[in-house]
């Protein structure tokens, strides 16, 4: 059990520091074992040789938080409150290369209530290219579930910036639907990025976790949901993609179906889901384009 002092993490609501740049690198291999990851058929993405290949626009979002400097003493950490992956918004400012370093700075910019013994951080980070231009804009939002007090922030909103709001989903037909079938494999494959978490592939980690078999990855869902939308509306072109954000409401299992259905909310914006049956496991999300 922990006790948050957002106030004190955040003096007068303005973003915290930058913490110091963590320099990446990645090559072709990472680049197409991701695409594959999030079940791209599409050859521009996973053959290298392709007159059109790129590095598909989500990529980056392995690396949200990375750096960030938090004093856990305010925003405490494992093994305090219990960490849950809950909402992600990426924004391309400008295509990655297609292999080499590049540095991701990051930093915290608001801490939230939300309901009784839980609170919401955000994390903001960004991208550049070896050349010192930004490429990448990234907020990833987690509940910390447990907490004993929320200290400075009761009986106030919270500080900072936030991400995170309500978006009601029409009640007309959508504008595009599309699905994807989850492979049996498909955690098996994303894992090989980096995120090791045994949920994602070890039986008895998932009934540990509360779920009856191994989860997929939320940002392998994330990653289904950025290149379906990006077929459905933009025929795939990467050129085109500009921003998208999701909340996590259910995990999706292997073998299952995703649907996206999304409604057109003004020039080059979405506003969608994403259900498994009748399930709505993506919510209060938008996909923006050109």
């Amino acid at each position: 059990m922990a006790t948050y002092q957002a106030l004190a993490a955040l003096p007068g609501g303005d973003p915290g520091p930058w913490g110091d740049s963590v320099n990446i690198s990645y090559d072709q291999r990472d680049v197409l074992l991701y695409a594959v990851g999030i079940g791209l058929a599409d050859l521009g993405f996973i053959y290298e040789k392709h007159p059109d290949f790129a590095v598909f626009p989500t990529f980056a979002i392995r690396w949200g938080g990375s750096g960030a400097p938090v004093d856990i003493n305010l925003i405490p950490n494992s093994p305090g409150p219990l960490t849950i992956d809950a909402e992600r918004y990426l924004e391309v400012l400008k295509p990655l290369p297609l292999s080499g370093s590049v540095s991701v700075r990051s930093r915290l910019i608001g801490v939230h209530p939300r309901g009784k013994g839980n609170g919401f951080c955000e994390y903001e980070s960004v991208v550049s290219d070896a050349e010192g231009n930004d490429c990448i804009r990234m907020v990833n939002g987690s509940f910390r579930r447990g907490v004993e007090a929320l200290g400075d922030i009761e009986p106030f909103d919270g500080s900072g910036t936030t991400y995170s709001e309500k978006i009601a989903i029409p009640t007309v037909s959508p504008t595009y639907t599309t699905e994807a079938l989850i492979a049996e494999n498909q955690a098996h494959i994303y894992r090989l990025s980096g995120d090791y978490n045994p949920l994602h592939i070890d039986p008895d980690s998932a009934k540990f976790g509360g779920f009856d078999e191994p989860i997929l990855h939320g940002l392998c869902t994330f990653g289904h949901c950025a290149h379906l939308l990006l077929k459905a509306i933009c025929d795939g072109d990467p050129g085109r993609f500009r921003k998208i954000k999701v909340r996590f409401s259910s995990p999706v299992f292997l073998g299952d179906t995703l649907r996206i259905s999304a409604w057109q909310d003004g020039p080059g914006r979405v506003i969608f889901n994403g259900a498994v049956g009748d399930k709505e496991v993506v919510s209060n999300a938008y996909f923006e384009y050109e």
